[in-house]
């Protein structure tokens, strides 16, 4: 039962899952309030004794990776769009054999339980899925075990646990940050505004979330394998870096140079460029740290007239950044 391929399945099952319900359970949710949330996630529940949160992916799992519950956490709009198209057929060209179908009373509305079995490499597999519509986000959840008899866990206690799926509004920044392969120790009060899971984060000043507010400060931290081979192709690599910027006009370099950065060799690219929208000046850095086989990109936007604080807080968020 390897993680990936499984999540991989749970993502290419979400907009075939549909409603046929066979009867409606009555659950109760008074235990949502103790619900538990896997790091970074918006989703968590109850799990049911000797499940514990995953180090590996959003869910649990118990001490001999023979019980998974996997969290994944849809658009609010997907309940419609998987209550229309999930059929046995449909789910058993993904590999899973219906056995049984039930609706869980939820205060948000009813929810869709599908229980399958499917052979996996490791085995053949129990796999309870839950379709549930909370609050502003449908929640999808898998419950799944090693086919043993007895089950190592029964029916009900999957009930139970289902029964609490609650969301939060949010997830703490210290736990997002978590999420990325970079340690960040001054976010110099910038605010955070999305994280890429092992690969990035964005940080701003200002009420706006798109990279295209060029009226106020932006940062953006991320992590990438490869890089120059060769120290002399470092300055072109950086150059070269720069035509991924946010919506610009006129922008160009006014300087290059090389730089060590966190005791590490990096590069520096400095250039000058005009909101779209206002034609107001901007100005931006780059910032290249090199590792063995992989780089950091920390790129700063701000308006000119505000450049001199920007870039400063901007130097405090690169110098303080260790790789995870």
């Amino acid at each position: 039962m390897k993680n990936r391929p499984l999540i991989a399945v749970l993502a290419a099952c979400a907009l075939w899952f549909a409603l046929t319900a066979s009867g409606i359970l009555q659950a109760t949710t008074a235990a949502a309030a103790d619900a538990v949330f896997p790091t970074a996630s918006r989703l968590g529940l109850v799990p049911p004794a000797g499940l514990q949160v995953s180090p590996t992916f959003p869910g649990f799992e118990d001490n001999g990776k023979t019980a998974f519950i996997r969290l994944i956490a849809l658009p609010q709009q997907a309940f419609t769009e998987i209550d229309k198209t999930m059929t046995n057929d449909a789910l058993k060209k993904q590999g899973m054999v219906v056995e049984k179908r039930e609706t869980l009373k939820l205060p948000a509305g009813n929810a869709i339980m599908v229980l399958s079995r499917q052979e996996t490499p490791a085995g053949r597999i129990r796999k309870w899925l839950l379709i549930a519509p909370l609050e502003n986000l449908t929640a999808m959840v898998s419950f799944e075990m090693q086919a043993k008899s007895p089950p190592l866990y029964s029916d009900d206690a999957v009930r139970k646990a289902f029964a609490t799926v609650t969301a939060r509004a949010t997830v703490p920044d210290n736990e997002q940050l978590m999420m990325v392969p970079f340690r960040i120790g001054d976010t110099a009060g910038l605010r955070l505004v999305r994280v890429v899971p092992g690969v990035a984060a964005q940080f701003t000043d200002g009420p706006k979330d798109g990279l295209e507010a060029l009226d106020q400060p932006q940062l953006v931290i991320a992590a990438a394998s490869g890089g120059p081979e060769q120290t002399t192709d470092r300055d072109q690599f950086a150059r070269n870096a720069m035509n991924g910027l946010p919506p610009m006009k006129e922008v160009r370099i006014s300087s290059s140079e090389s730089m060590r950065i966190g005791g590490q060799p990096g590069h520096e690219v400095r250039a000058l460029g005009k909101d779209p929208q206002t034609g107001a000046e901007i100005e931006i850095v780059q910032w290249l740290r090199f590792g063995t086989g992989a780089y950091l990109r920390i790129l700063g936007l701000a308006p000119k007239d505000h450049w001199t604080e920007s870039f400063t807080r901007f130097r405090a968020v690169r110098d303080g950044l260790e790789p995870r």
